[in-house]
């Protein structure tokens, strides 16, 4: 389909691409990965002839059809509404509607066989081209990507950036090309759209390249990984996760031949030294020392993986309850977002609020932080909370002369240089990187800045609104583990859901203008969630311990024994949670042992069983201690 040969491509004296090489087959669904500056953008460029290379092929078929999203695509803008912008897609299924058009008003006044024999040809034509399927198509891709009805009718002109994108976005799917090119296709879209565009992708027989920092979407599409490192193309024939497996070994193997060659090295050098001195070993200590200039050296492994090497603190522990909501309302002139909407963060929790754009995410987060005054109801901070609040927004507070290390020191100036240049080491800032004006960083390296302020802040509580935005990989590896590390308590609002099932261990989210919470990891509320649209009475609730019922018969007893009977019965009750819990724990560990087996990889039915079955226990698991928990608290008031 496409094959590229011995590209080269310089910017300056340094090349981005040194004779790589890489063939894209048909049908393929492919992630292009790599750290931010590699040139993912840059090869898809290339390949749509936006750029030329400095030397090397791209070869493909005349006929064939490119895709392209970019995020150039930001800046359009046009007056007509967005169902008009897509539908531009089918450029000739319009033009034979006009000319069909134009020649039904010409048999008005000259009824001919001439023009009945035209309308003929072209409503044929139209009709084999789908013609009158395309506004139903148009109408079917917008609102998978979030648009209602009365939206296709707005001008393009109104709605923002990423909403604009997402109108490029269908109209490029609606064209159904031979090979779709998405750089991050996934950055203006909420959950639900990810989601569908996920399935739409699966689908899609033709080929595709995404280049995308969701980890967990391109796992979900992509059967093909290219990293894109050091100048080369590397192809693995997998998704993401099998590409940090198969990278991992491919890496142990170099490793274990580095150090092989290293101290073959060392030998042949200390052999050489030996003989050098003697006249009648010159001649072979000469022989060897051109056999080690010409030895094809292998590189050592480089660590593409830092690690989070500082620990957070804050100098004083919150109270239990850090954060209560009471009878929240909350409404726009066009919309309600919360009506009488309660909700408790407790001390500890690491909270990932979900759902779809325009459900009142960021609104609520403002509420939470006391950034938005305007509501109806109760918000009350609890005792020695100290919070710290990131949003986007913030990242044009940033002091545009200042360095990445002046930043920090005037926000943190209890910390040591020291300390701050740590942090931003571990914000991927190396040695005079921490020396950079703002004004000069990208939209990822401010927004690195903005993150480790946040987290340098003596706060116990931190409130985060979409900090994955501009990040990479690398980076959003990073912020896991920093979050992972904090000890306190956070909620956090973000579209990448590998990123929300590291971090998370209760999922939030707004239904019925009511605040909904799920006791588990994002992966635990995704099942959850799927089994419950599929069945919504039997999974709709979240299993509750049942209270007991006083039943009209039984006599009056004496307080005192009342209460004895029922701190007896609910503690055989939770008895019997303990060993629910106990066989639950064990099966769980029983099949997170098969999953853990390579074998198991090879037999791809069998492998889906388990992890289903493990996903589910998992579920179950969640459920009953939930029970128990209710019950514990239950059995504390009666004790009081």
């Amino acid at each position: 389909m496409i094959a590229i040969n011995n590209l080269t491509f310089e910017i300056g004296a340094r090349a981005l691409y040194d004779e790589a090489n890489w063939h894209i087959k048909p049908g393929e669904k492919i992630g292009l990965i790599g750290a931010n500056g590699t040139g993912k953008t840059t090869l898809l460029k290339i390949i749509v002839g936006d750029y030329t290379p400095t030397s090397g092929t791209i070869s493909m078929a005349k006929d064939l059809t490119i895709g392209y999203l970019n995020q150039d695509l930001l800046s359009y803008s046009s007056d007509k509404n967005i169902l008009h912008v897509a539908m531009e897609a089918f450029e000739r299924q319009n033009q034979l509607h006009d000319e069909i058009e134009s020649l039904l008003k010409k048999l008005e006044t000259d009824y001919t066989e001439d023009l009945l024999h035209k309308l003929s040809d072209k409503q044929h034509e139209f009709e084999l081209l789908d013609g009158y399927n395309i506004e139903y198509k148009a109408h079917e891709i917008l609102a998978g990507l979030g648009f209602t009805e009365p939206d296709t009718h707005r001008k393009l002109s109104e709605f923002s950036g990423g909403w604009r994108m997402r109108v490029m976005l269908a109209k490029i799917l609606l064209q159904a090309p031979d090979i779709l090119l998405l750089d991050e296709p996934t950055n203006h879209l909420d959950l639900p759209s990810i989601q569908w565009l996920e399935d739409y992708l699966k689908a899609f027989e033709g080929a595709v390249v995404i280049v995308s920092h969701d980890r967990w979407f391109l796992d979900k599409v992509i059967n093909r990984t290219v990293e894109s490192r050091k100048g080369k193309l590397t192809v693995y024939a997998g998704n993401y996760s099998f590409y940090l497996e198969e990278k991992a070994q491919r890496e142990d193997i170099q490793r274990g031949e580095f150090k092989n060659q290293q101290s073959k090295i060392k030998q042949e050098e200390r052999l050489i030294e030996r003989f050098r001195a003697k006249a009648s070993k010159a001649k072979m200590a000469q022989s060897r020392i051109k056999a080690l200039d010409k030895l094809e050296r292998v590189d050592d492994v480089d660590d593409d993986n830092p690690s989070v090497n500082f620990s957070f603190r804050f100098s004083k522990q919150s109270g239990r309850h850090v954060v209560t909501l009471e009878n929240i309302t909350k409404k726009y002139p066009a919309i309600d977002i919360l009506s009488n909407a309660e909700a408790v963060i407790e001390k500890g929790d690491k909270i990932a609020l979900i759902g779809a754009n325009g459900k009142g995410k960021s609104t609520l987060l403002r509420i939470i932080a006391d950034a938005d005054k305007d509501f109806e109801g109760k918000m009350v901070t609890g005792h020695n909370v100290t919070e710290t609040f990131f949003a986007q927004h913030q990242l044009e507070a940033l002091h545009l002369e200042s360095t990445a290390l002046q930043e920090l020191q005037s926000f943190a100036p209890k910390h040591t240089e020291t300390e701050l240049r740590s942090i931003l080491g571990s914000f991927l800032f190396t040695g005079d990187d921490v020396f950079k004006k703002i004004k000069v960083l990208s939209g990822g390296e401010k927004s690195r800045v903005a993150l480790a302020k946040a987290l340098t802040a003596d706060a116990n509580f931190l409130i985060l609104d979409e900090p994955t935005n501009h990040l990479d990989i690398q980076s959003v590896n990073i912020l896991i583990q920093a979050l992972e590390q904090f000890e306190g308590t956070f909620i956090v609002v973000s579209h990448d859901r590998y990123f929300l099932d590291n971090v998370a261990n209760k999922i939030w989210f707004i239904e019925d203008q009511q605040i909904k919470q799920y006791p588990g990891t994002y992966a635990e509320f995704d099942v959850w969630y799927a089994k419950r649209k599929l069945e919504p009475k039997a999974a709709a609730p979240i299993p509750q311990p049942k209270k007991e019922e006083k039943k009209e018969a039984e006599p009056v007893k004496h307080p005192s024994e009342n209460k004895s009977q029922q701190l007896k019965k609910l503690n055989q009750d939770m008895a019997k949670l303990e060993e629910q819990i106990a066989s639950l724990e064990k099966i769980v560990k029983q099949l997170e042992a098969e999953l853990a087996d390579d074998k198991l990889y090879n037999d791809l039915p069998k492998l889906n069983e388990v992890n289903k079955n493990y996903e589910m226990k998992k579920l179950e698991l969640g459920h009953v201690q939930l029970q128990w928990e209710a019950l514990a608290d239950q059995i504390m008031e009666l004790e009081a």
